[in-house]
């Protein structure tokens, strides 16, 4: 389990820096790819299911597919973003060094209510049923999530009919 966990984090981090530093954008969608695949890894082997398959259709399979097709219409063959001087790199070290702290200092304030106690069966055992995920994601209720979900809908709407004008532009 460690082994797998280390093989998959090697892989987010690595990826992460490629997609950051790469130049090329279908380079960086790849990238993204792999990272996103990670992070479903991982949670499949936290034995998050629902959370993994979710990860892997709407973020690796829906998302960047939208970006890939985003990439395809609005860039020229061959183009490459563009490279920041160091004006840009060190802000945005020190922004990232600082977001990187906060994290810290979050997670080690944080008390995890298992830490200490729990083995994997108490966890298990304490799993969500499917029901009660499908009624939070389509109540109207409070706690549940159909207007983020509609507006997220519509968001993603928006940004097809935008991809089509722009492909119909060129």
């Amino acid at each position: 389990m460690v082994i797998i966990f280390a093989i998959l984090a090697l892989i987010i981090l690595v990826s992460s820096v490629f997609a950051v530093t790469s130049s090329k954008m279908m380079h960086i969608a790849m990238y993204l790819l792999f990272v996103l695949a990670s992070t479903a890894g991982l949670y499949f082997l936290l034995d998050y299911h629902f959370l993994g398959v979710v990860q892997l259709s709407v973020y690796a399979g829906g998302v960047l597919t939208l970006f890939i097709f985003a990439i395809l219409l609005t860039n020229t063959k061959g183009e490459r973003s563009e490279i920041h001087g160091i004006k840009r790199i060190i802000p945005a070290l020190l922004a990232a060094l600082l977001g990187i702290g906060v994290v810290a200092l979050a997670i080690m304030k944080y008390t995890f209510p298992y830490a200490d106690t729990a083995t994997a069966n108490d966890v298990v055992d304490k799993e969500i049923n499917m029901e009660v995920i499908g009624h939070a994601l389509m109540g109207t209720e409070k706690y549940q999530y159909l207007l983020p979900f509609e507006i997220l809908s519509v968001l993603l709407l928006a940004c097809i009919i935008g991809g089509i004008l722009i492909g119909r532009k060129r």
